[in-house]
């Protein structure tokens, strides 16, 4: 078996304990419940004992160690995301004035183009209404053409039947005339 010295926890230290799986399930079974219980009829001695509480104290060194540089990293990974996030928001500021170095004019001729398309939306709307009202013009003054020759083929019409009316009564009045003439 291993003799525990001084040294050792330093060599455990430096290189990762490697227990044997019978140790492993030792130690498992210690944190677990706190107390050495083994279903085999191995009998710790004291060395092992020692050798256990110095894996154990080892162990925790080494999860100490661990989380302490886990902490370190998140410290420095936060660091350089703070720093990235200033830098991104120079470049940003920096991007913005190199674009308006490219050409002074550009808020005046952008605003201009908006205001094109503005009244280029208006005048779209404003063709389709002219559109539209010049359509129902032609409709109402072909509606009103018809109706004005369904007149002027009325007062035709009317003009023929008062026509041969009269014409009709003349001849009536000319019968009746003759017949009292007759008469006489």
């Amino acid at each position: 078996m291993m003799q525990t010295t001084e040294s050792q926890p330093l060599q455990q230290q430096q290189q990762p304990a490697q227990p044997q799986p019978q140790q492993q399930q030792q130690l498992v079974l210690q944190n677990s419940s706190g107390s050495l219980s083994f279903s085999s009829n191995v009998s710790l001695s004291r060395e092992d004992e020692e050798m256990s509480r110095s894996a154990l104290s080892t162990f925790r060194a080494k999860e100490e160690e661990i989380e302490r540089k886990k902490m370190e990293v998140r410290d420095r990974v936060l660091s350089h995301l703070g720093r990235v996030e200033e830098e991104t928001k120079r470049l940003a500021t920096i991007r913005e004035e190199l674009e308006g170095l490219a050409d002074p004019m550009r808020k005046d001729v952008s605003l201009v183009r908006k205001k094109i398309d503005t009244v280029n939306k208006e005048l779209k709307a404003l063709g389709h209404s002219c559109q539209k009202k010049e359509r129902e013009y032609k409709e109402a003054l072909e509606a009103f053409n018809d109706k004005n020759k369904e007149k002027v083929q009325l007062i035709t019409k009317l003009m023929e039947l008062v026509s041969e009316s009269e014409k009709l009564r003349l001849k009536k009045l000319e019968e009746l005339s003759k017949n009292i003439e007759s008469i006489n």
